[in-house]
């Protein structure tokens, strides 16, 4: 588990180093993290770590997350880096039989390689990339078993055609949506094998786009 207050420290340093005095107080680090005071003090309360803000800060500074977060190689702040990378949830999985999905659930850092960065959106949207895993052959040929898919948690909205992630009361699932004129929506699998379904919009929470995929090809 991580502590906030070991954090906080070395957010401290690294704000020090820009400073001809060295003097850095709480209210500095809350309005580097773009946080407010209030919510800075809860945060330490109840060591609570605000990530996103974090990578934010770590892009911004461009100093190594390893380094913030997990001591690696504490003998420089200047860990520099230009890598981008996003959370990769290798216990999630997203398929035709219906998974879990919870934001606290652990997750790994991808690397990704620079040719990729545009694929995904660009380097503003990296953060808000996350990755799962396929499993079943329910969107065959498109994505298969064993994909990792990756979604833009920022396009929610069904209104364009796509493939998305979803949650519905039978766990978490990977299809086409189509909006129809009467205001449902079709669920496609691309393996003609299984039947499309009309939902309700408001039947389904909509985790985000899946904007591009890597596995094996069948």
């Amino acid at each position: 588990m991580f502590n906030i207050n070991e954090i906080i420290e070395k957010l401290r340093d690294v704000l020090s180093s820009e400073k001809n005095d060295g003097k850095v107080f709480d209210k500095e680090i809350a309005t580097a993290l773009d946080l407010t005071s209030v919510n800075f003090a809860t945060m330490k309360k109840r060591n609570s770590v605000p990530f996103s803000n974090i990578l934010d800060f770590c892009a911004l500074k461009k100093i190594s997350i390893n380094w913030l977060l997990y001591g690696q190689d504490p003998s420089s702040l200047i860990d520099s880096t230009d890598k981008y990378w996003i959370k990769y949830f290798p216990t999630v999985s997203v398929s035709a039989g219906g998974g879990a999905y919870d934001e606290e659930d652990e997750y790994e850092q991808l690397d990704l390689p620079d040719f990729f960065i545009d694929i995904i959106g660009g380097k503003e949207n990296v953060k808000n990339i996350e990755a799962i895993n396929v499993t079943g052959d329910s969107m065959e040929p498109t994505l298969n078993n064993g994909n990792i898919i990756f979604i833009d948690k920022t396009k929610q909205n069904v209104n364009k055609d796509g493939i998305y992630a979803f949650i519905n009361e039978n766990g978490l699932f990977v299809k086409r949506i189509q909006r129809r004129v009467d205001g449902g929506l079709d669920v496609i699998s691309d393996n003609k094998e299984y039947p499309m379904q009309i939902v309700d919009k408001n039947g389904i929470n909509v985790l985000g786009k899946v904007v591009s995929s890597i596995g094996k090809v069948f």
